[in-house]
């Protein structure tokens, strides 16, 4: 592994689902205030960051998961011998890419919840 605690990689992907449900969050509320009249050139940079924030989660477990690789590979080569570390790293990247999976599920069901509204 490159150094980074087991610790520090959970405590970073805590962070980072909590980053993306305030930013789901806040796409929700932007929705609600834009329809009710809200204020109108603070909100507009919102969506953007809303997709920085998605496409830096996938980012990040697609790193997860080159790293989980890399782990068990090196493992599988003899050049590591921490079990421990590479199954950690790849429950790291399983929990990360379910989290993501949940997301997307969640983003669907809103998407189809909205596209069968009549209009």
């Amino acid at each position: 592994m490159s150094g980074i605690s087991p610790t520090d990689s959970v405590m970073a992907i805590r962070n980072a689902i909590l980053q993306k449900n305030a930013a789901l969050r806040d796409v929700a509320s932007t929705g609600a205030a834009g329809g009710a009249g809200g204020v109108g050139g603070t909100d507009a940079t919102k969506p953007g960051n809303f997709t920085q924030a998605l496409k830096s989660a996938l980012d990040q477990v697609n790193g997860l998961q080159s790293q989980a690789g890399e782990a068990a590979s090196a493992f599988e080569r003899g050049e590591t011998t921490d079990i421990a570390a590479v199954m950690l790293a790849k429950q790291q990247a399983s929990v990360s890419f379910e989290a993501t999976l949940q997301v997307r599920n969640k983003l669907l069901s809103a998407y189809k919840d909205i596209m069968s509204m009549p209009v």
